[in-house]
């Protein structure tokens, strides 16, 4: 099928499931939450839209197989973050092409998957400055959860 403005279907798909989190100003959608801190910023929404149309198609498509999948969801998608420091820290593996992004998450109560903060990876190794941010979301979520 063809669509006027050289859309695609999966751009549609996109473009619906974009719509639906700005429309509804809700940052839970089933089981994924995106992290969302004091000020009202949503780093990982940030992220997204600062990705390439096609690779923030190609995250979009990884988050929905994290919702689906939840912790089925392997390597070479999901890998478990070594450490003591970083327990329960996660990373969802982002490849299209020659660009390689991380979006880094962890489990809740109830199986819900809270997405923290994402970053475009340009080398072999985890910057640690990005483990330390994600780190500081996670306790940050978990201290405010705490009160609700």
């Amino acid at each position: 099928m063809v669509y006027p403005c050289n859309i695609n279907f999966f751009s549609l798909q996109l473009l619906s499931y974009m719509i639906t989190l700005v429309q509804k100003e809700v940052n839970y959608i089933a089981n994924l939450e995106f992290y969302q801190r004091d000020n009202g910023k949503i780093p990982v929404q940030d992220f997204l839209m600062s990705l390439t149309p096609k690779l923030r198609a190609k995250a979009f498509s990884d988050i929905e197989l994290l919702k689906e999948h939840g912790d089925s969801l392997r390597v070479p998608y999901v890998k478990r973050l070594k450490g003591k420091n970083n327990k329960g820290l996660y990373e969802l593996r982002i490849k299209f092409s020659n660009d390689i992004a991380r979006i880094f998450y962890f489990t809740y109560y109830n199986d819900k998957y809270v997405l923290l903060h994402g970053f475009i990876k340009k080398t072999m190794k985890t910057p640690t400055r990005e483990i330390k941010i994600a780190l500081k979301y996670m306790e940050d979520y978990k201290r405010r959860s705490e009160y609700e």
